[in-house]
């Protein structure tokens, strides 16, 4: 799980990336523009995340008996396809910004990609004396530089039939701090099994039934103490809320079976820029910068889940495989009560 969350971290705060290496001059170069790029080397991240942590809500059809309890232990694993590993970077999007050899667009990595070698841009900003200079960037790599190729997940998840055939679900994953930078998460769901409202001598074969989740991942990143930029209270700040619709048919066997569904999800990200932070070329220029900008985004999609769920007495074990526009695989330990 230490593994999941380092990854997370690092695919959340990517961005840090620029500031750890070019924030002064890709500030210097102008809002838009460090807002423009910003936005497509995110987008895919989020994307990706907003599929992970919305994926592994349900492991069969049919529910519990009436107040029984079940808490798993989820995994996921959100897989990451070459098309998002990079963008186009076409420089008449920009104001300040052009390749040194002057090319009008280049392949480009996002936050899950790789640039190899190193891709670098001329960023052009006005000095209030000395008029119009230009400084060499290096564009930031992704977490593809250390050859990850998915997008871990891991949280507690719990259920509670409240009625015959209703689930109240929960899931949570503990607000964690480490070097600066904390992430939490937490979801809650409705699970109803259509067919528990059949008369008790009804043969149907399969159970069916519905689900309403939603999870909130929120976190935050403090670079202030790396003075990569002079200024205050500098961080990056990540909130990911997501809905996911269901509806779920299932097997009936004691111990044994197979479910399929058939979904759809709908999420928002907003990663916000904030602090100030005082840009400058050395001793001549300064222009001081309060929450530079705020970057949302929108991730929708279908989605169809399949998979299997083995029961041996109190004890569970279930796995299955999502497909949607980031494909995952999920696997859970179950204790029923």
């Amino acid at each position: 799980m230490k593994k999941c969350i380092l990854i997370s971290l690092g695919l959340i705060f990517n961005l840090t990336l620029i500031a750890q290496e070019n924030l002064n001059e890709l500030l210097a170069a102008g809002i838009n523009d460090a807002k423009r790029f910003s936005t497509d080397y995110l987008l895919p991240a989020t994307d990706g995340l907003a599929y992970g942590v919305s994926t592994g809500w349900f492991n069969n059809a049919k529910a519990p008996k009436k107040h029984g309890v079940e808490l798993s232990i989820i995994g996921n694993a959100t897989f990451i396809k070459d098309e998002s590993k990079s963008f186009v970077l076409n420089v008449s999007d920009y104001e300040n910004i052009r390749f040194p050899d002057n090319s009008p667009s280049k392949t480009v990595a996002t936050a899950l990609g790789h640039n190899d070698p190193d891709i670098t841009v001329i960023v052009t900003y006005e000095d209030p004396i000395f008029g119009n200079q230009e400084v060499e960037l290096t564009l930031p790599t992704g977490i593809g530089a250390a050859n990850v190729n998915l997008i871990p997940t891991a949280f507690l998840q719990g259920s509670f039939s409240i009625l015959e055939g209703t689930q109240l679900k929960a899931r949570f994953f503990p607000k964690v701090d480490t070097n600066d930078a904390k992430i939490g998460l937490y979801g809650v769901g409705l699970q109803q099994e259509f067919t528990a409202w059949l008369p008790e001598d009804s043969k149907f074969p399969l159970s069916i039934s519905g689900l309403v989740a939603y999870t909130h991942l929120d976190a935050n990143y403090d670079f202030t103490d790396t003075q990569v930029v002079d200024g205050e209270n500098q961080q990056v700040q990540t909130k990911l809320n997501s809905l996911l619709f269901q509806v779920i048919a299932g097997t009936n066997f004691k111990n044994f079976n197979l479910y399929g569904s058939l979904g759809y999800l709908s999420a928002n990200t907003t990663t916000d820029l904030l602090g100030t932070y005082r840009v400058s070329n050395g001793v001549l220029f300064s222009e001081e910068i309060v929450d530079p900008f705020s970057i949302e985004s929108e991730t929708k999609g279908v989605t169809a889940t399949f998979g299997g769920n083995l029961k041996l007495g109190f004890f569970g074990i279930n796995a299955s495989y999502t497909f949607a526009e980031f494909d995952a695989a999920s696997i859970g330990i179950n204790f029923m009560f």
